[in-house]
């Protein structure tokens, strides 16, 4: 479907498609559809790879282990914050929201970079590196002017978490281009720690403040979520610690024990927003288990670097697919109904989706603790496909046509 983008004076000028009309519609459909087609291709190449076979060539230029690692994070979750800064800084500052050549054009860079990473074995990796890190700075762009302003200048601590991930995307380009020796993994903890830190940042406010809301809608006199200053600070602090700690030079031992204190202060911050109360709301619910993952992400992470409980790979997936993956779908789901003019109530696949998806964090991260690694990759992978296929099902309709009406 296809609406018109108006004028000052009200009439009519280009029609666009309505996945362009918004900046949510075109990154939370774009992010979910390549959520499952990223997941499917890796699965496959890990399932020829158990059934004894190999490729003679691939479209890329890296392991596949770092190219699914890398489009998880700067392909789908980038895609993810995209659609959500583009969306709520504009209501933060009462600004306009950004317009559909906008998202178009930010969202055939998105798109492109995806081609060029998947094709970098035929494309020059430079020209790859420079069409990939694009998007980053596009996206920057769009918003710094909004987050500048005086009364916004808290937010400007986005700005700073974008950098990370464009230096995280940096490392992995420049270990392909053969400039850097032994990024590729700071570039991936980079990115999920800067993602965790936005999660600890935009969930500490906006987890109570939806329950708070709700329970208030619900008229319940009982205990409200209370937030206390000197947590929210300290466990904002230290997950900013943890994104600068991830740098190379910077011993894991102190990534290690800045986890543990981000991962205990963050619990202690969710157990004041009462979540048991929000048990009969999915939608709700989902926000503080994506909370309670990036908690005990973080002490699980941090633990198996101290004390080597868990492999350090196997214990990243807590807060990737866990954090990470349960919070973009949480807001996601989430936000698009509110701003398409629905109830927030999740549909019944919803409710599975998000089942699913924690499901894969818990398998992905613990299960080969008791079976082979296939079957929990096969598994995990499974997961994820499965709970981003319930949400394209049912999110496809609503992100591409046009807002209801009340």
């Amino acid at each position: 479907m296809v609406e018109a983008a108006m004028s000052k004076d009200g009439k009519s000028q280009i029609q666009f498609p309505v996945v362009f009309t918004a900046g949510f519609r075109f990154f939370f459909l774009f992010a979910g559809l390549y959520a499952v087609f990223a997941m499917v291709a890796w699965v496959f190449w890990l399932g020829v790879h158990a059934a004894g076979g190999a490729f003679l060539a691939l479209p890329i230029n890296t392991a596949p282990h770092l190219w699914h690692a890398h489009e998880m994070m700067f392909g789908y979750t980038v895609a993810v914050m995209a659609g959500f800064f583009v969306t709520a800084v504009p209501n933060w500052t009462g600004s306009n929201e950004a317009g559909p050549a906008f998202v178009m054009i930010a969202g055939l860079v998105w798109l492109s970079g995806r081609i060029a990473v998947g094709m970098s074995s035929v494309l020059d990796p430079l020209l790859v590196a420079a069409i990939d890190l694009a998007f980053v700075p596009v996206l920057s762009i769009a918003i710094f002017g909004r987050l500048a302003q005086l009364s916004q200048l808290r937010n400007v601590i986005f700005l700073f978490l974008l950098a990370a991930l464009f230096i995280g995307n940096l490392f992995m380009h420049l270990e392909w281009l053969g400039w850097a020796g032994g990024n590729t993994e700071a570039g991936v903890r980079l990115g999920i720690f800067a993602s965790a830190a936005m999660i600890a940042i935009i969930g500490g406010r906006v987890v109570p403040a939806f329950t708070r809301n709700a329970l208030n809608r619900a008229g319940h006199t009982g205990k409200l979520p209370a937030s206390h200053k000197w947590l929210d600070r300290v466990g904002i602090l230290s997950a900013l610690l943890a994104v600068l700690a991830c740098l190379p030079f910077v011993p894991e031992q102190v990534l290690g024990l800045i986890c543990l204190v981000a991962g205990g202060v963050n619990l202690a911050r969710l157990f004041g927003w009462v979540g048991l109360k929000t048990l009969n709301n999915p939608i709700l619910w989902v926000l503080h288990v994506a909370y309670l993952l990036l908690g005990a992400g973080y002490i699980v992470y941090g633990s198996s670097i101290l004390f080597a409980v868990l492999p350090e790979t196997a214990a990243l997936h807590l807060l990737a697919v866990g954090a990470v993956g349960c919070m973009t779908m949480a807001m996601m789901t989430r936000a698009s109904l509110g701003h398409s003019g629905r109830p927030l109530i999740a549909p019944t696949p919803i409710s599975i989706a998000y089942v699913l998806i924690i499901a894969g964090a818990l398998v992905r991260t613990f299960g080969t603790q008791f079976v082979e690694y296939y079957t929990v990759m096969f598994l995990s992978g499974g997961l994820w496909i499965a709970a981003f296929s319930l949400y394209l099902g049912v999110y496809f309709p609503i992100l591409t046509t046009p807002r209801k009406q009340k």
